[in-house]
């Protein structure tokens, strides 16, 4: 399951947007630090493959892919020594995949900025340093530890202090965790330490809905160069918290409409979803039975048995062979069996790289 993490200073709409993703019902007043505590919410991922699959199959249940969204309390300059709420809660999203900056990008007098002013840039700056700190306060009490195991010269000790040591050096001078550069034992190391700033990052560009269906303002001009300009290959999505927050309350039949009559395709929950899957290098895979219709999610680039370990370690453990159907023939054909018939359900072995949107039955014993 992908899980992302929302940061961004408060009253940038990070909880209208929450709401609106997850229909959670977290408190999103106009005031700072409304958000006390994390807040955790599922969205099923968007597929119309999966519809289709239901469809055809008529399995007694569908499963679609998850997102889980944890949204935090609106982080404020000074935070890592102690102002507005800290970085209390900052815990609650170092278990996430990645995290979403939710920047505001638009200008309204009757929402007040905790800063004073509308500046994007300086938002993303303020928040960088502060996840910079909090993660350099994790780094140098870890430090403490490493120290002395690595004086008995054990050898992960001194891999560790060796990353630990670097990793100080650059969240010190307020740089991100991912812009040190690792081979793949040390990123074994810094994974184990789930930094903050290692994780990639998506920012959400908070606009007016005056800015739609473009998305382009002054404000996210500036914030798409200072992206460019660090050298971060993160994407700027806009999006707008009020529409997303009118649409969520919509019924369904009602939303495509309502999009069109905005110029827009879909809501900016696809877009971030979309985004993420493909920022973390993620795909959608399918199970197809009577019992179950059900998507699930691995890495691009997975072999059979890993996609198998997804369902359960035993699968994984005891893979023998996966039968295979790709989406677009049983699309055109209308079911597992029909492509049987026409030869096209291959019996893939351990070396199979998985495609996305591959029908996979796994046959295994343990």
């Amino acid at each position: 399951m992908l899980k992302l993490g929302i940061v961004g200073l408060p009253n940038v709409g990070k909880s209208t947007l929450f709401n609106a993703l997850t229909a959670a019902g977290a408190d999103a007043a106009n005031y700072p630090f409304c958000t006390v505590e994390p807040n955790v919410g599922m969205v099923e991922v968007p597929d119309r493959r999966i519809d289709l699959l239901t469809e055809k199959v008529q399995p007694q249940r569908t499963v679609r892919a998850a997102v889980q969204f944890v949204d935090i309390a609106g982080l404020v300059k000074g935070a890592s020594e102690g102002e507005g709420l800290g970085n209390q809660f900052l815990t609650n999203i170092r278990e996430t995949d990645a995290v979403v900056h939710v920047v505001r990008c638009f200008d309204d007098p009757d929402v007040v900025h905790v800063m004073g002013s509308v500046d994007p840039v300086r938002d993303r700056d303020v928040i960088d340093l502060e996840l910079a700190l909090a993660d350099l306060g994790v780094v140098e009490k870890r430090l403490e530890r490493v120290r002395k195991s690595a004086r008995t010269g054990d050898k992960e000790a001194v891999l560790e202090l060796g990353v630990l040591e670097r990793l100080q050096e650059a969240l010190s001078r307020g740089e991100a965790a991912r812009a040190v550069q690792v081979n793949e034992e040390e990123d074994r190391v810094m994974r184990s330490f789930n930094l903050l700033t290692a994780k990639p990052v998506l920012y959400l560009a908070n606009v007016a809905e005056s800015d739609l269906p473009e998305g382009d303002n002054d404000h996210v001009r500036a914030l798409r160069a200072a992206v460019e300009e660090s050298g971060e290959t993160a994407h700027v999505i806009p999006v707008s918290s009020r529409i997303e927050s009118e649409l969520s309350e919509l019924p369904p039949e009602e939303r495509g409409e309502f999009l069109s009559s905005l110029g827009l395709t879909e809501p900016g929950l696809h877009t971030l979803i979309r985004e993420g899957y493909r920022l973390l290098g993620l795909q959608t895979y399918f199970t197809a039975g009577e019992k179950e219709v059900r998507a699930w999610t691995i890495p691009i680039g997975a072999r059979a048995p890993e996609a198998a370990g997804v369902i359960h370690s035993d699968f994984e453990r005891g893979f023998i062979r996966a039968e295979t159907v790709a989406y677009d023939d049983f699309a055109r054909l209308g079911s597992v069996k029909a492509a049987r018939d026409q030869g096209l359900m291959r019996s893939e072995g351990k070396e199979y790289v998985v495609k996305d949107g591959d029908i996979l039955l796994f046959r295994f014993n343990v």
